[in-house]
């Protein structure tokens, strides 16, 4: 590879001179001026490039743009990479592999700052489009923080617009789950131009209940069912779970509020003697749920 494009930089040269080296013709423009040598990092490694230098006019190549586009791949994957969970040393590893060239953990940091700018773009960004549904979650990551590692509560808002279109409104990393860190997050979104919110869909946390309840009143709030469905099944034994969520899918999928209340009563009769404990404790709350459902 290094040999092929010390060539193509050698046809380069000869063409933009109109001569090869020490031909005589009419048809030069200019004269060789020795090389200097420059390091490129390609796929397969790092090579020694022995570019041309012109005594008048400087050599013109596109050989590095071409390059420099391959180069922001790899450093477009190594942002991926780190946005998918993989640690800094694993994409030091990764990068080697691939290239044979390694960068240090210190340098993939730097290069994930370039992400900054466009994510502080996109949270902060208008809302002016109609959300009348919204789901709102937090999950739990490990960041490193003033030299030690701690486990911080990534808050997420998705909303749901006239034409069933999802899109992900919002998200902010808190210390904690409480009323006055989810109060702070919805009016941020409120402060963009968030309105208009019918139905808000989260799990059962009292904080975060008790926040959607002060920050969008007139709003009628739903039981996550993805999380409700999983605290039954945590109640129910392990041989009848698979059954138990199949059937609660078919009860929160239901054409109707009648049909669904009587699957719920058919789980209750079906499940009662072999899980008790999950069907009864939640039964009074999966009414509840369904009345929300069905708004």
């Amino acid at each position: 590879m290094e040999a092929l494009l010390n060539q193509v930089l050698q046809a380069e040269s000869t063409e933009q001179l109109g001569a090869n080296n020490y031909e005589r013709s009419q048809e030069r423009s200019d004269y060789r001026n020795g090389t200097r040598t420059r390091s490129l990092t390609t796929r397969i490694g790092k090579i020694e490039l022995q570019v041309p230098r012109h005594r008048n006019v400087p050599f013109k190549t596109s050989l590095f743009e071409n390059y420099q586009r391959n180069e922001q791949a790899l450093i477009t994957t190594m942002m991926e990479m780190v946005v998918q969970g993989i640690s800094t040393r694993n994409v030091k590893k990764v990068t080697e592999e691939l290239c044979g060239e390694s960068f240090s953990k210190s340098t993939v940091s730097e290069i994930c700052k370039e992400l900054d700018v466009p994510i502080k773009h996109f949270k902060e960004r208008l809302l002016p489009e109609h959300y009348p549904f919204i789901i709102v979650d937090a999950i739990y990551l490990k960041v490193r923080e003033d030299h030690r590692v701690k486990s911080k509560a990534l808050f997420v808002a998705i909303g749901i617009n006239n034409t069933g279109h999802k899109e992900v409104l919002g998200f902010e990393v808190y210390d904690s789950e409480k009323v006055n860190t989810w109060k702070d997050f919805f009016e941020s979104l409120k402060s963009r131009g968030l309105r208009g919110v019918d139905i808000v869909i989260s799990d059962a946390h009292a904080g975060l209940v008790e926040a959607i309840k002060e920050c969008f009143s007139g709003s009628s709030w739903q039981r996550c069912q993805a999380h409700f469905t999983r605290n039954i099944i945590d109640k129910c034994p392990k041989k009848y779970s698979t059954g138990l969520a199949s059937e609660l899918r078919d009860m929160f999928n239901a054409a109707t509020i009648e049909e669904a209340r009587r699957l719920k009563e058919s789980i209750y009769d079906e499940y009662q003697d072999v899980a008790n404990e999950a069907v009864t404790i939640n039964c009074e709350i999966i009414a509840n749920h369904l009345a929300y459902t069905f708004v």
